[in-house]
């Protein structure tokens, strides 16, 4: 059983999968980034992604996902980005009967440094320790996907969310 925490974002969108060992304790199975060129239009950035994080729910099956709830951005182009990967990888989940949590930046880094107002340093070096790694995971947007997954294992560390039912309508159906 796995938490994958997305880190949304299209040029960057971190992601890691833990896996629970019990007691607010879990073992990193994969974390980095998956990259869309900037050069692209955004659908195809969009359908880049959409393959990737699909590869990441096929290759793992996980319990739940854990995404950052959108936080108002001072750069609107970044925003929308982040808005339309994070829609996506909602949608995603939700298709598949995934249960999706969502936390703000400041519960994220509440519960992993101690401080809502920690910044990506102290986040990083918190999920070093936490998950016993080597060094801390690099870039920024992978360590926060980390924080994410870590985030919710301590609000549900037995998840209990288990799988959602699908949308009634089912997927693809006409009306």
């Amino acid at each position: 059983m796995f938490v994958l925490g997305i880190d949304p974002g299209l040029s960057r969108c971190g992601y890691a999968v833990l896996e629970p060992l019990g007691r607010g304790k879990a073992k990193a199975k994969a974390i980095g980034i998956l990259r869309t060129e900037s050069t692209e239009e955004t659908p195809v950035r969009l359908a880049q992604l959409l393959v990737d994080v699909t590869e990441l729910l096929d290759e793992y099956q996980p319990a739940v996902l854990s995404v950052e709830r959108i936080f108002f951005q001072r750069n609107v182009s970044t925003a929308v980005g982040v808005a339309q990967a994070s829609g996506l990888v909602l949608a995603l989940g939700a298709s598949r009967g995934i249960a999706v949590a969502q936390y703000s930046p400041s519960e994220v880094k509440s519960v992993v440094a101690g401080d809502g107002g920690a910044d990506k340093g102290q986040v990083q070096k918190m999920v070093q320790v936490l998950l016993g790694l080597r060094q801390a995971p690099k870039p920024a947007d992978a360590a926060d996907a980390a924080a994410l997954a870590l985030c919710h294992l301590a609000h549900d560390p037995q998840l209990r969310l288990g799988r959602v039912d699908r949308p009634a309508a089912g997927l693809g159906s006409s009306r």
